[in-house]
């Protein structure tokens, strides 16, 4: 991978107009508008939207749901109209120089978004793709900032963190495991 991240997908601004950036992260959306393609690019932080002149359809036609991509471009401002300002990244767009495909990807099951009409059984199943949505995600920072926490005040006091091993022998026709004490 040549196109290390330079930035992440939430903190693009106003500021950054003029700035080469790369960034990463899952194609949550490809729009075409009359050879001009934008696509709403996500990671963990936020979207922010990459646009592909004419000319890059070559580009554009990889960038399919939920693949990985690196892109690489000159950050331009979103004037009037064209700006989203229900985004926080909303003024702003990725003008494309260079795109890379780190990994590309099946169809999902099911879109990855904050509200989906998809069964419990196969959110489970698929968890790897249901963790890229924004409450699934939100629920695992939470969590990992309490983690953290109680971890600093207990190492404030001195206390010393120990895990012992659990040894198991797990029967694959369904009874229930065997602890070893």
């Amino acid at each position: 991978m040549k196109l290390q991240r330079t930035h992440n997908c939430g903190e693009l601004r106003k500021e950054q107009v003029g700035q080469e950036v790369i960034l990463n992260g899952w194609v949550a959306n490809r729009r075409d508008h009359g050879g001009v393609y934008f696509v709403d690019l996500r990671d963990r932080f936020g979207l922010t939207q990459v646009r592909l002149d004419p000319g890059m359809d070559d580009l554009a036609n990889l960038c399919r749901p939920e693949c990985v991509v690196a892109v690489r471009g000159v950050v331009e401002g979103r004037e009037g109209s064209m700006a989203n300002l229900s985004r926080p990244t909303g003024e702003v767009e990725i003008k494309v120089a260079e795109l890379e495909v780190l990994n590309e990807s099946k169809v999902p099951p099911f879109e990855v978004q904050d509200e989906i009409d998809s069964k419990e059984d196969t959110r489970l199943k698929y968890r790897y793709v249901d963790m890229r949505r924004r409450p699934v995600n939100d629920a695992i920072i939470y969590r990992s900032r309490v983690c953290q926490i109680i971890r600093e005040v207990f190492h404030g006091k001195q206390f010393v963190e120990v895990e012992t091993p659990l040894l198991m022998k797990t029967t694959p026709e369904g009874a229930r495991d065997f602890i070893v004490p």
